[in-house]
C-alpha cells in the first residue's frame, strides 16, 4: 500500500519585469526580510546541532533580484561581469518560460537538497539544470514531500521548514514566500557533512555491515557442512575406497516345478503347470534359505562361521572369535539374499564371500538343501495320502473276510447249504402225500359204494390211507421243527441270508477302497514337485562389493539429509522461542 504523497500549497503571483529602479528596491526589501540572527547563522559552524539540515535558501520575490542587485551595483560604480551577465540571461530564459509557482517552489526545494546556492527560484532552476537534474522529476517531487500531523518522514526525504528558527521575537513566522538568500553573509563552507554523503557513507557502511554479516554466516555454514557431511562423507569414502574387502557374488536361479496333471480337473487343472501351482512351495523354500536352520547347517557342512572369522576382512564385516549363532545369523542374512518372483515362479540367490569359490560352495550347498527341503514337503503329503488309503483298503479286506467267515460258519452249524431248499422239499412232500391220501380216499369210497365190495381191495385201501397218514404227520412234524425254535431252518435261512448281504456290502467296500488307492496314488503322483536349477552358481574374477561410488554418493546424501533436519528444526524451534 502506497500513500500518496501529500505537499502545502503556495499560491505565488506572477509578476512583470520590473525596471532596474524597481529591481533594487525589491531587492533591499528582500534583504530585509531574510536577515536572520547571527546566532543561528552560527549555529551549524560551532556544532550545537548533531544532525544539521543545509540553509534553506530564501524564498524569491517575483521580481528580478539578480538585476536590482546589478544595478545597485552600477549605481554604486560597480561593473557587472560577463559571468554575471551570462547567469542574468539564462534567469531571463528560464522566466520566460512561463513556470508555475509550484514548480519553482519544487525546484528551489530541490536545489536546497542538493545544497546549491540558489538566490532565487530561477537561480534554483538553472543551477539544477547545470548539473543534470530535473527538478520536475517526480522522483524528485516524492523526496520533497513534507509529513504532517506526527507522520514518519519519508527515507531520504528532509522537512523543508527546518530552517525554522527556534528563537526570534513573535513576528517572525514560518517563511513560506519566495526570498533572497543575502549575499556577502554565511558564505562561508560549513564543518558539517553534506546530508547526501552522510547518507550515502551510511548506506556504505550498511551495504559493508550486511556483506561482512553474509560473509561470516557462509563461512560458519561452509565450516558446518564440512564437518558435519564432508568430514563423514570422506571417511566413508575412504573406508570403501581403501579398507573395505572386495566381496566376491555367486548368483544363481532355480525353480520348482509340478509333474504333469494327466486327471487333473476343475480348478486345480486349471492352475497345475503354471507358477501359482507352486508358489506356497516356493515361499517355503524362500523362508527356509533364509532361516537360522540353513545357516547352521551351512556352517555344519562347509564352515561360515570359519570363513567370515579369518583376519585378514576387514573389522566391519569380519566376526569375532567365537561368535554367536545371533552374529553369525546377522552376516549370514547380510552375505545371503534369496528373492521370489511370483508372476515367473523363479527363486533368485545371490551368495557373497571374501573368495568366489567358497561364494559357488555356499551357493551349490544352499540349492541341494532347498531340493531335500522340496522333496520332504511332497513326500510327506503324499505319504500321508496313501498310508491313509491303504489303512482304508486293509480294513475294508479284513471285514469282507470277516463276513465270509460268518457265512460260512452258519452254513457249517446246520449242516445244510441250502435251508430255503429244505423248506420247500418237505413242502412239496407234504402236497404229494395230501394228493394221495385224497386219490386213495376216493377210491375206497367208491369201493365202498359197491353192495357187496371186495373186502380185500377195501381193507387195502385203508391200509394205504392209514400209511400215508402216518408219513404226512412225520412230514408235518418235520416242517413244524424247521420252522419254529431256535434251530429252525426258517431262523438259519435268515441268519444266512443277513450274512450274505453282509458279504456283499463287504465286497463292494473292498471294490470301493480298491479304487481309492489307486487315485490317491495317481495324485500323490501328480502333487510331486521338482526343483530345477535354470542358472547355476559360477566362480566371478571381479569383486562384486562393496559398491564404492555409489556407497560414498549415499553416505553424501544421507549426512546431508540429517545436517537439513537439524538444522530446520533448530531454525523452527528458534523462531518459536524468540516469537
Amino acid at each position: 500500500m502506497t500513500t500518496k504523497p501529500k505537499a502545502k500549497k503556495f499560491r505565488i503571483r506572477r509578476s512583470a519585469p520590473m525596471n532596474p529602479a524597481q529591481g533594487e528596491a525589491a531587492a533591499a526589501q528582500a534583504a530585509t526580510r531574510t536577515r536572520r540572527p547571527e546566532s543561528a547563522a552560527e549555529a551549524p559552524q560551532a556544532g550545537a546541532q548533531p544532525h544539521p539540515e543545509p540553509t534553506m535558501a530564501p524564498q524569491a520575490a517575483p521580481r528580478r533580484p539578480a538585476s536590482g542587485q546589478a544595478a545597485a551595483r552600477q549605481m554604486q560604480g560597480q561593473v557587472s561581469s560577463a559571468r554575471e551577465t551570462s547567469v542574468d540571461e539564462a534567469i531571463d530564459a528560464i522566466r520566460r518560460e512561463g513556470l508555475t509557482g509550484r514548480q519553482l517552489r519544487m525546484a528551489r526545494r530541490v536545489a536546497q537538497r542538493q545544497n546549491l546556492p540558489a538566490t532565487s527560484d530561477f537561480d534554483a532552476v538553472r543551477l539544477l539544470r547545470e548539473r543534470g537534474i530535473d527538478p520536475f522529476q517526480r522522483a524528485n517531487m516524492l523526496e520533497l514531500v513534507v509529513p504532517q500531523g506526527g507522520a514518519d518522514q519519508h527515507d531520504g526525504a528532509r522537512d523543508a521548514f527546518a530552517d525554522v528558527h527556534a528563537k526570534g521575537d513573535d513576528s517572525q513566522q514560518r517563511v513560506q514566500l519566495p526570498q533572497t538568500v543575502p549575499t556577502g553573509k554565511n558564505t562561508l563552507p560549513s564543518t558539517e557533512m553534506n546530508p547526501m554523503e552522510r547518507r550515502n557513507r551510511e548506506i556504505s557502511e550498511i551495504q559493508q555491515d550486511i556483506a561482512r554479516r553474509r560473509r561470516k554466516k557462509l563461512m560458519l555454514l561452509m565450516t558446518r557442512l564440512a564437518f558435519f557431511v564432508m568430514l563423514p562423507t570422506l571417511i566413508v569414502g575412504w573406508y570403501f575406497y581403501v579398507v573395505a574387502t572386495p566381496m566376491y557374488s555367486s548368483k544363481s536361479e532355480f525353480l520348482i516345478l509340478q509333474a504333469d496333471n494327466a486327471g487333473g480337473s476343475g480348478l486345480g487343472g486349471l492352475l497345475s503347470g503354471t507358477q501359482f501351482a507352486t508358489s506356497q512351495d516356493s515361499i517355503a523354500v524362500q523362508s527356509f534359505l533364509q532361516s537360522k536352520d540353513a545357516m547352521l547347517r551351512l556352517d555344519r557342512d562347509v564352515g561360515f562361521k570359519t570363513h567370515f572369522t579369518q583376519e585378514w576382512i576387514d573389522p566391519i564385516q569380519r566376526l569375532g572369535e567365537n561368535p554367536t549363532n545371533e552374529e553369525a545369523y546377522r552376516t549370514y542374512s547380510k552375505h545371503v539374499k534369496i528373492g521370489y518372483d511370483p508372476t515367473e515362479g523363479v527363486i533368485r540367490m545371490e551368495v557373497t564371500a571374501a573368495d568366489p569359490n567358497v561364494a559357488t560352495d555356499f551357493s551349490e550347498n544352499l540349492i541341494s538343501y532347498a531340493e531335500e527341503r522340496v522333496n520332504n514337503l511332497s513326500q510327506q503329503k503324499r505319504g500321508d495320502q496313501m498310508r491313509d488309503a491303504l489303512d482304508g483298503f486293509d480294513q475294508a479286506q479284513q471285514e469282507r473276510r470277516n463276513a465270509q467267515e460268518a457265512l460260512v460258519q452258519l452254513q457249517q452249524k446246520g449242516a445244510i447249504l441250502d435251508p430255503e431248499g429244505v423248506i420247500a422239499g418237505l413242502r412239496s412232500q407234504i402236497n404229494n402225500v395230501e394228493l394221495q391220501i385224497q386219490e386213495k380216499q376216493l377210491a375206497l369210497a367208491a369201493l365202498l359204494d359197491n353192495s357187496r365190495p371186495n373186502r380185500a381191495k377195501v381193507e387195502g385201501t385203508q391200509g394205504d390211507i392209514r400209511r400215508l397218514n402216518t408219513l404226512l404227520t412225520e412230514l408235518n412234524e418235520k416242517m413244524v421243527d424247521a420252522s419254529k425254535g431256535e434251530n429252525s431252518l426258517a431262523q438259519l435261512a435268515v441268519r444266512i441270508q443277513m450274512a450274505q448281504a453282509d458279504l456283499a456290502t463287504r465286497d463292494m467296500m473292498l471294490q470301493s477302497a480298491l479304487q481309492q488307492v489307486e487315485q490317491t496314488r495317481m495324485e500323490a503322483n501328480r502333487q510331486v514337485r521338482y526343483l530345477t536349477t535354470s542358472v547355476r552358481p559360477v566362480p566371478s574374477q571381479e569383486a562384486s562389493y562393496p559398491r564404492k561410488f555409489e556407497n560414498t554418493i549415499l553416505a553424501f546424501l544421507i549426512f546431508a539429509g540429517i545436517y537439513l533436519m537439524i538444522s530446520l528444526t533448530a531454525s523452527i524451534l528458534k523462531e518459536q522461542v524468540s516469537s
